[in-house]
């Protein structure tokens, strides 16, 4: 165990909550110490939810511990279930509590209560956040759906497309939660995706589903696993107990939305070129304009949940030409899937769910661009670094009132201007700080013959007179030639006419001129001259 002032995933019994919060007509009892109540400001604080999360908590305190705190559990349930009257009950553990080892959730199976419940084991010490979501759900659908499994010799179920044979397909849509990155807009984004290709969505699981929309599963003809880390072995279940096939594009990005569409194509036999060719995505044109190509080449460290970082690099490297020199994630259960991608661009992950080791690897990239989540919009704001949140966790300015998705078409806008702009920022910021001593800023650089220069290595500052900045200007525009420094002059009206030359220029403009004195023997640099070399060297 590690002390830390911030974790990326909380313990499982988090994602437990997550899931409870997500559906309707459940309720969560969790056998917990006094303060680990917590949780409810995580939804009502960061996610700004309308209600408080539906758990109830055992809240014994140390003079408890001398008792039955097992006796303690049960009457919680029982008043929990008379005040709430739920379809369905999880039991679980808090952390401390899974050391009291009160087997809470078989305690509660035991009392015979009229409605189904759900024993969580979340192995509090192994496990985090993500896969106590995961675990959670796969144990939800699993006990609802218990009686509905065909049993072993079955009739095979039939082909999407056979089953869909004069009718629309029906697909769930798997794996949004409460607190997830973006996923009320999501999933909004993706039913009408679908909508334009013909295919209706039977349900959304857990977020929004009530136990009775759960027992509904079987009935759609594919699943659409959004977020693996909550849905992929609840998918992987539906798949081996009901044949039910899983599209596994997650529709992030703009390539990865057209093999959405393709294996929903692949399944169905829809033909999706119409909505291909319809795409609402402005990206491909904003990353091929003059602003965008500004940017080509810049050197991006990834960090986030596994499903955000992989789709972040995609994007990254296909569809705006930046250059992922850094990807990692907290996800272990992904661990795998994540360095296969980083291995394809030439690179090591880091998997790791220490923010201190993820500060020390962002700091020796020397990126000009970190993705990741809210810590990571902490250490590029410490180093000097634009940023753009990705994925969970997040800050409440994550999750934002108007539609902003991160899926489908709309999704690649949107990810366009979030990712964009901040580098765009620090660009007009570096251009603002490096100019701010030229005349054209205020009247007096112009006189005092003065500019300050920012270093591109560092935050450095030199400064140094007109002339000697038109050099270093100029040794960055102009190779190095073998002519002798003139001996010209330089007229006033001539220097006033060429501190009128932006200044990344005028050091070149101020070499050509000279060079062009020299070889026709011009003693004195009039405006004439100075226009006349204009003319020679754009010839």
């Amino acid at each position: 165990m590690q002390l830390t002032v911030w974790t990326y995933e909380g313990p499982p019994h988090i994602g437990a909550i997550r899931i409870a919060a997500s559906m309707r007509a459940v309720h969560c009892v969790l056998h917990a110490p006094q303060g680990d109540t917590y949780a409810d400001l995580l939804f009502t604080m960061i996610e700004r939810g309308e209600h408080r999360p539906p758990v109830s908590y055992t809240t014994f305190k140390a003079r408890d511990l001398g008792t039955d705190t097992a006796e303690l559990l049960k009457t919680r349930v029982r008043e929990t279930y008379d005040r709430f009257k739920p379809d369905l009950l999880l039991v679980g553990e808090a952390c401390t509590a899974e050391l009291l080892q009160d087997q809470a959730g078989t305690l509660a199976e035991s009392m015979d209560l009229p409605v189904p419940v759900v024993p969580l084991e979340l192995s509090a010490f192994s496990r985090q956040e993500n896969w106590g979501a995961s675990e959670t759900f796969y144990q939800v659908v699993r006990r609802i759906l218990q009686q509905q499994v065909p049993p072993p010799g079955s009739a095979p179920r039939a082909s999407v497309r056979e089953r869909c044979a004069g009718r629309r397909p029906t697909a769930n849509l798997l794996g949004p939660t409460s607190l997830g990155f973006r996923c009320r807009d999501d999933v909004v984004e993706v039913a009408r995706l679908l909508d334009s290709i013909g295919v209706d969505v039977n349900l959304v699981a857990p977020l929004g589903a009530s136990p009775v929309d759960i027992a509904r599963i079987p009935q759609a003809d594919f699943n659409c696993c959004l977020y693996p880390e909550v849905s992929l072995a609840t998918s992987s279940w539906l798949e081996r107990m009901f044949k039910q096939p899983t599209v596994k594009a997650i529709p992030i990005g703009l390539n990865a939305t057209r093999d959405f569409l393709g294996e929903i194509s692949t399944l169905t036999g829809i033909d999706v070129g119409t909505a291909l060719a319809a795409g609402a995505s402005r990206l491909p044109w904003y990353s091929r304009s003059v602003d965008s190509t500004y940017l080509t080449g810049k050197r991006v460290s990834i960090f986030a949940d596994a499903t955000h970082a992989i789709a972040a690099a995609r994007i990254c490297a296909e569809e705006l030409g930046f250059k992922v020199v850094g990807l990692g994630t907290y996800s272990r259960e992904l661990a795998r899937e994540v360095r296969a991608v980083a291995a394809h661009y030439g690179i090591e992950a880091l998997i790791t769910d220490d923010y201190l080791e993820v500060e020390t690897q962002v700091a020796g990239l020397h990126p000009e661009l970190v993705l990741g989540t809210q810590m990571e919009r902490h250490i590029a704001k410490r180093l000097g670094i634009p940023c753009a949140v990705i994925g969970a966790p997040h800050h409440i300015q994550d999750c934002p009132a108007r539609y902003a998705p991160q899926m489908g078409f709309e999704g690649t806008n949107v990810i366009f201007d979030t990712w964009v702009h901040p580098l765009m920022m620090g660009l007009e910021e570096h251009l603002l700080t490096m100019f701010r001593g030229d005349f054209e800023f205020h009247d007096e650089a112009q006189d005092s013959g003065q500019w300050t220069v920012v270093s591109g290595q560092g935050n450095e500052q030199v400064t140094m007179s007109g002339g000697q900045a038109d050099q270093s200007a100029a040794a960055s525009n102009q190779p190095a030639t073998d002519h002798q420094p003139p001996t010209t002059a330089w007229s006033p009206e001539a220097e006033r006419e060429l501190k009128k030359i932006p200044f990344f220029v005028r050091g070149k403009a101020r070499r050509n001129t000279e060079l062009f004195a020299t070889e026709r023997g011009i003693q004195m640099i009039t405006v004439e001259t100075l226009y006349d070399a204009k003319a020679h060297f754009g010839r």
